[in-house]
C-alpha cells in the first residue's frame, strides 16, 4: 500500500495507514507482536517466585519448631519445657488436682487469687520489674506466698531482717526445721544459694542450714499470712526439680491449697514514666473530628472524581497531515530506542496486508500466513518467519534493513499473485 500523498489530510479520530521505514504502522489490534507479555514475564520469574515462597515456608516452619521447644520464654515459665522452665512442676501439680492459673501482671494475679477459695501465689521476678509498693500488694494477695530467688528489693520490702548467705555446702543439707514441706523434702542438693537472718528474729524460720549458718529456705508467718522465701530459683526448674528433695519441697509448698497463681511479672507491670504523650494531651473531641474529616474527604473524592459516563469519540475540528503523524511517532520510537516496538508495528501491518494478498482473513493465524506466503513466493518458511517474526534488530541499521526486507517480501508476494499482462510470457 502506498503512503498518502503529501498535503493529504485525515481526521484525527482515524489513524493513518503508512509504511515508512522508520515509522509505526497501523493499529496493533488483533495482531501478534514480539513485545514481552505478562504471561511470558510470569514464566521467566516463576522459579524465583516459587523459591521465595519455599524460603518463606521454611522460615515459618523453623519459627514454629523453635516456638515448640520453648525457646525465648522466661525461666520458670509455666508452659516452658526447656531446662530453665517450670512446666514439669506445673503438670505434676495439675495431676495432683491443684489448679494452676498463669498471671502476667499484678492485676491478673489479683483477679485469679480473688476467685480462688484457698490460693497460693508462686512469684518469681527475674528482672526485678516490680516496685516496693507492688511487691507489698503481691504479698497480700493470698494466705500463702512462695517466692523463688528473691532479690535485694524484695527482701528489704517484705523481710528486712533477711539477707544473702552465699552458696550452700557441697553436701546435702537436712531440713532441720519444723516447716512441714521441708520435713517431707528431707534434704536438698548441695551448691544452692542461701539466705541468712539474725538469730532470734521473730516470726522467721530457717530450713536446710549450711555450715555457715545460712538457710536454703526461710519462712515468715505474720498476720495469718505465710511468706516462704526459696533462695535458689533453679530448685523449681525442669532440669533440677528431680534432684534430692526438690520435688517434694516444691509440691508441698505449692500444693497446700486448691489453686496456685503462677505469677511471673512482665513489662506490662512496669510503671510508665516521663512526660505525657501527645495523645494524652489532646482533647477528647479531636480524634472523632479527624475521623469525620477523613470520611468527608473520601466522600468528596468519590463524588467529584467520578466519571460522567463513558467517553464519546468525536472528530476533532482540525486536520492532521498523515506525514506529521508518521514522523511524530517515528521520532518517539527513535528517542526511546524502541527498535523492536517500531519493527513490530511495521510487521503487524505487513502481516495483515500479506494475509489479504494470499486470500486469508485479517484474523488468520500467523503460522498460516507464513506458510501461504512461503508457497506463493517459493521461499523457505523459515526465511519468511525470520522476516516477519524472529529477527530482532540490535541497531538502527538492522532496523532499516529488516524494514526493507518487509517491503521486498510484500512486493514479491504481490508480483507472485498478479497475473502477467496478456501477450507477455514469463521468462
Amino acid at each position: 500500500m502506498t503512503p498518502a500523498p503529501r498535503g493529504a489530510t485525515v481526521q484525527a479520530a482515524a489513524p493513518a495507514t503508512v509504511t515508512p521505514v522508520s515509522a509505526a504502522g497501523p493499529s496493533t489490534e488483533n495482531a501478534i507482536a514480539l513485545t514481552p507479555t505478562l504471561r511470558a514475564t510470569g514464566r521467566r520469574v516463576r522459579f524465583w517466585v516459587l523459591a521465595g515462597v519455599g524460603a518463606l515456608l521454611v522460615a515459618i516452619v523453623a519459627t514454629l519448631l523453635a516456638g515448640g521447644t520453648s525457646a525465648g520464654k522466661p525461666p520458670l515459665a509455666a508452659d516452658s519445657a526447656a531446662q530453665p522452665g517450670g512446666r514439669a512442676l506445673v503438670e505434676v501439680l495439675q495431676h495432683e488436682g491443684v489448679s494452676v492459673t498463669v498471671a502476667d501482671t499484678l492485676a491478673e494475679a489479683r483477679t485469679a487469687a480473688g476467685r480462688a477459695e484457698n490460693p497460693t501465689v508462686f512469684f518469681f521476678d527475674e528482672g526485678g520489674l516490680l516496685t516496693a509498693d507492688r511487691l507489698t500488694a503481691m504479698a497480700g494477695l493470698a494466705p500463702r506466698t512462695v517466692v523463688a530467688g528473691p532479690d535485694f528489693l524484695l527482701l528489704q520490702t517484705l523481710a528486712p531482717e533477711v539477707g544473702f548467705g552465699g552458696v550452700a555446702d557441697k553436701k546435702a543439707a537436712p531440713a532441720g526445721c519444723s516447716v512441714p514441706a521441708a520435713v517431707k523434702a528431707g534434704t536438698l542438693p548441695p551448691g544452692e544459694r542461701t539466705l541468712t537472718f539474725p538469730a532470734g528474729s521473730a516470726g522467721l524460720t530457717g530450713c536446710f542450714t549450711s555450715a555457715t549458718g545460712a538457710f536454703s529456705v526461710v519462712e515468715r508467718v505474720a498476720s495469718g499470712r505465710t511468706l516462704t522465701l526459696v533462695a535458689d530459683d533453679s530448685l523449681f526448674s525442669n532440669d533440677r526439680i528431680a534432684l534430692a528433695g526438690n520435688a517434694a519441697l516444691a509440691l508441698n509448698l505449692l500444693g497446700a491449697g486448691d489453686e496456685v497463681v503462677w505469677y511471673l511479672p512482665t513489662i506490662a507491670d512496669v510503671e510508665r514514666t516521663g512526660p505525657p504523650s501527645l495523645g494524652e494531651l489532646t482533647p477528647g473531641w479531636v480524634t472523632p473530628t479527624l475521623v469525620i474529616l477523613v470520611f468527608v474527604t473520601l466522600a468528596a473524592m468519590i463524588w467529584r472524581g467520578r466519571r460522567f459516563g463513558p467517553l464519546v469519540a468525536e472528530n476533532l475540528p482540525v486536520t492532521v497531515r498523515a506525514s506529521e503523524t508518521m514522523e511524530g511517532r517515528a521520532r518517539l520510537y527513535a528517542r526511546s530506542g524502541a527498535r523492536l516496538r517500531a519493527l513490530d508495528a511495521l510487521r503487524v501491518g505487513a502481516v495483515q496486508r500479506l494475509a489479504g494478498q494470499v486470500g486469508l482473513s485479517r484474523l488468520a493465524n500467523l503460522d498460516d500466513v507464513i506458510q501461504a506466503v512461503a508457497r506463493v513466493t517459493d521461499r523457505p518458511s523459515g526465511e519468511v518467519r525470520s522476516v516477519l517474526v524472529d529477527r530482532v534488530p540490535a541497531t538502527d541499521a538492522e532496523l532499516v534493513a529488516l524494514s526493507d526486507r518487509l517491503q521486498e517480501l510484500e512486493r514479491a508476494t504481490s508480483r507472485a499473485i498478479t497475473p502477467p499482462p496478456p501477450g507477455r510470457m514469463d521468462s
